[in-house]
């Protein structure tokens, strides 16, 4: 364990705490903003920068030793703030390039690639975050940090890590011109083993999008 590591996780455990509330609620704070759709060219951009810098987090969550909350039950938070009007907006605002292919666990032989949807994955982290949020906020901070390091590596960490790469994916199609396939389309209710040419169909959406010229080549 480095220096800086044992700097956050034991010399100043009020100091980790409040590095991590901040983050989270810049993220939050951030995603929000994106979602209203205001600037809907530099949507993917920002999500990708902010996404990444959420994972920056959850990496310091996940390298930390567990944390122990001070009660045995959660203590009840109220009602849990709604997302589905984020995860509309967001539906809405990167419709057609929402759906993309995903393999949920990399560590499971020919596992076949599911379908998932960006903004099904932007709502669904921000409720984590939010949830851990709440707790932080009524003072209850070792609950916060047991929340955000358990749903880090059980729920919020690998979606945030999925949409990345689908983020990811998307910019490098657009900006290094590759061909592109044409897509019939794609249903997350449904497995697929397109993820291929998903990417390429998002890459020359989002590059019609932003201007940039691609080759489309036929199927």
């Amino acid at each position: 364990m480095s220096d800086a590591t044992l700097h956050d996780t034991t010399r100043n455990p009020d100091d980790f705490a409040v590095q991590i509330s901040d983050s989270v609620e810049s993220f939050i704070v951030a995603v929000t903003e994106v979602g209203r759709g205001d600037e809907p060219d530099s949507a993917v951009p920002f999500l990708l920068l902010e996404i990444s810098q959420l994972l920056l987090t959850g990496g310091r969550l996940g390298a930390h030793e567990d944390f122990v909350p001070d009660e045995r039950y959660e203590p009840d938070i109220g009602p849990e703030p709604d997302v589905d009007e984020l995860r509309e907006r967001f539906a809405v605002l990167l419709d057609p390039i929402d759906v993309y292919s995903e393999v949920f666990d990399p560590y499971v032989p020919r596992q076949a690639p599911v379908a998932r949807r960006v903004s099904d994955d932007l709502a669904d982290i921000v409720a984590d975050l939010r949830h851990g949020l709440a707790h932080y906020r009524a003072g209850r901070v070792s609950e916060a940090l047991w929340w955000w390091q358990f749903s880090y590596l059980s729920n919020w960490g690998p979606t945030a890590s999925a949409a990345l790469r689908a983020l990811q994916s998307l910019v490098a199609h657009v900006r290094q011109g590759q061909p592109l396939v044409e897509l019939d389309g794609l249903d997350t209710d449904s497995d697929t083993d397109g993820e291929d040419a998903l990417a390429e169909e998002a890459g020359r959406v989002m590059a019609e999008e932003i201007g940039v010229p691609v080759r489309v080549q036929e199927a």
